[in-house]
Formats: structure tokens, C-alpha cells, sequence
């Protein structure tokens, strides 16, 4: 693994459902030491309070996975620690996360009470119009990212055929049989779901320093027309047969639909990219899914699929810039809040969690 890059994904996505959580997938609570569920509203510090915990574990030996706010990807919604089985999480909408276990492994931590209540009724009808604002742009968002999806799935549609899956299927159990020997363990990998893909107010994002910093050895899928879920399916239920752990990545856009698979425990990472997100290194094998097409019917369809391509981007990119106003009005909202904060509180709070976890060492 390269200190060079960090380990980041998101646990939520802005999709055509709606805001998407896979929060469920933190850590399982059954096996985890600690989680610490921060509570509190905008602008109260709970970003800054598990960024500066990052850093001290990291600081410490530490591996660190960063969980990225899909809203505002320089924010943070979450930490986790995984040697220590710890993390840290914005429980908060629209990613509620309550306790299985109160107590013995989840507790609250409370960044509510560093509000000057008294303070905050001076901007109280301020605040009340700003919740109200920014909320809207976010269900506009959500109205072109499902229109984008809509023709999406006819894309995908247009080009599925018993050919391509039997071809994704043999090129699937070729590369399981040369990259992915079972370890001969007996037991079955575990799977964790992760978005290494963000529909965010900066655009559309994959976090491709997450893939370089846990594989060495990468597969690029060009897959412009979305045809490689069949094909990571079959890789990940390979993997995990053998006994591989696996990160699997769905697709924002149709989260039922894997975009990337990432078995860090090989060293192997299978991404698929799209003209507009190439995969920015050299990847040590590229596949061109398009060409295992059936190509009589890519050339017929090809003008139906360049014009459905050019308008689902033109819906993305309305999407991000309601998602860019909706972050504006956050802003303005955390703005209205920050006076009335207790930063010194927050730090004080923030210290105690880290010397909580530092303990678990």
C-alpha cells in the first residue's frame, strides 16, 4: 500500500431514488470495538471533529478510511479505523444512524450542546427560510438524475443480448482463474459496499486514489454504455468463493448495478471509466467492453446511442448544478449557525473520543 494516497469512499450517493445510503455497511456492529455517532445540526463542528481525530490515528500507525460527504465531498460524514474495529459517523439526516448496541458499542456524542441556544433565536427566521431553500434544490437534483437513469436503461437495454453475457461470463472465469486462485481456506471472503463514485456540486467524481492505494494492479473497463455489471458480478462471487475479501462499488446512478470491484487482499482492482473519468494511471489490463458488443447492433444503434448519452449528460449536469446551489445555501445556513458555536467545546469533545480510541490499541 502507498502512503501516497489515501483511502476514501462514499457511503451515501445522490441517485435517481433519492439520497442512497449504505451508512448499514460502516462496520458490523457485531464484530466492532467502538462507534461514536456524532449528532448536531449544521455548522457545529462534526467534520472538523472526526477530521482532527483522523489525524491523530494517523499520526499514531494508523490505517485510516475517510468517509466523504456526497453533499460536499471537503467534508466529512464519517471515519473508520479498521485495525481497531473504530469509526466515527454523522448521524444526522440524511444519513441516520442510530445504535444496535447502545452502550456496548455504539454511543452518541452530542455536538448539540455547543450552540448558544439564546444566540440563535436572533437569526432563528434566517435559519428557518434557509432550511427550507436548499432542500428544494436537492429534490430537483434528484427529478434529472432519474430522468438521466431512465435513459440510461435503455443504453443498457439496446445492447444486452445472450451473446455479450456469455462473452462477459468467459472472460469473467478466465480472469478468476488467473488472478484469483482460491486460497484454500475453507471459508468464504466478506464483502463490504462502498461508492468509489460521487454525483457531487463539483461534478460527477470516482475516487481513483482509493483504488491506488490499495491495488498495484488494475483492470480498466472502458465501459461508456454501461455493460460491466454482468461481468464484476461474476468476479466478485468468484472472489469471495475463494476466500477474498471484497470492496464492492455500486453505481450511484443504479445502485443495484456494481461500477467497480476492489480486492485489496490481491492487490487487484477492476474500474470501469467513461471517456469524461479515464483512469488516470496505467492500468495492467484494458478492456473495451463496447467491442464485445454484438457490433452489427452497435452500428445500428450508434446514432440512438450517442443522442441518449448527450442528453442524460446534459440531465447529470443540471443535477450537479442544483446540487451546486443547494451547497451554496448550506453554506449560507453554517454561516448563520457558526457565531453562535463553541468551537473550544467541540475540540475539547473531539480529544476525548481520540484518547478513547487511541485506548483500544
Amino acid at each position: 500500500m502507498s502512503d501516497a494516497y489515501a483511502i476514501r469512499y462514499f457511503l451515501g450517493a445522490n441517485s435517481p431514488q433519492g439520497f442512497y445510503s449504505l451508512y448499514s455497511e460502516l462496520l458490523p456492529p457485531e464484530t466492532a470495538s467502538a462507534v461514536y455517532i456524532l449528532k448536531g445540526g449544521p455548522g457545529c463542528g462534526k467534520s472538523t471533529l472526526m477530521g482532527r481525530v483522523a489525524e491523530q490515528l494517523a499520526r499514531a500507525g494508523e490505517t485510516v478510511e475517510y468517509i466523504l460527504c456526497s453533499g460536499d465531498p471537503a467534508s466529512l460524514d464519517g471515519v473508520v479505523l479498521p485495525r481497531l474495529g473504530a469509526a466515527l459517523v454523522d448521524g444526522t439526516a440524511p444519513h441516520i444512524v442510530e445504535p444496535k448496541y447502545p452502550g456496548v458499542v455504539e454511543q452518541y456524542v452530542n455536538l448539540g450542546v455547543c450552540y448558544d441556544r439564546a444566540g440563535l433565536q436572533e437569526v432563528r427566521a434566517e435559519l428557518l427560510g434557509a432550511m427550507t431553500g436548499y432542500k428544494e434544490h436537492y429534490r430537483r437534483a434528484y427529478r434529472c438524475l432519474g430522468a438521466a437513469e431512465e435513459i440510461l436503461t435503455d443504453v443498457r437495454a439496446a445492447l444486452a443480448t445472450r451473446e455479450l453475457e456469455e462473452k462477459l461470463s468467459k472472460r469473467a472465469k478466465g480472469i478468476l482463474r488467473r488472478e484469483l486462485k482460491p486460497l484454500g481456506t475453507g471459508q468464504a471472503g466478506a464483502v463490504k459496499q462502498r461508492f468509489l463514485d460521487g454525483v457531487t456540486h463539483l461534478g460527477v467524481l470516482t475516487l481513483w486514489d482509493t483504488v491506488l492505494a490499495q491495488c498495484t494492479r488494475v483492470y480498466e473497463l472502458s465501459d461508456r454504455y454501461g455493460l460491466a455489471h454482468p461481468l464484476l458480478s461474476r468476479l466478485l462471487a468468484g472472489a469471495v468463493l475463494g476466500g477474498y475479501d471484497a470492496v464492492a462499488c455500486p453505481d450511484p446512478m443504479a445502485p443495484e448495478r456494481l461500477a467497480h470491484l476492489l480486492v485489496p487482499q490481491a492487490g487487484l482492482a477492476f474500474v470501469t471509466s467513461v471517456p469524461e473519468r479515464p483512469f488516470p494511471g496505467k492500468p495492467y489490463r484494458r478492456l473495451r467492453l463496447e467491442t464485445m458488443a454484438d457490433q452489427e447492433l452497435l452500428r445500428r444503434c450508434r446514432p440512438r446511442l450517442r443522442f441518449a448519452l448527450k442528453v442524460s449528460a446534459a440531465l447529470v449536469g443540471e443535477a450537479v448544478d442544483s446540487l451546486a446551489q443547494a451547497k451554496a445555501m448550506h453554506d449560507g445556513l453554517e454561516e448563520l449557525y457558526r457565531p453562535y458555536v463553541d468551537f473550544d467545546r467541540g475540540t475539547q469533545m473531539g480529544e476525548a473520543v481520540a484518547r478513547e480510541i487511541l485506548a483500544l490499541a
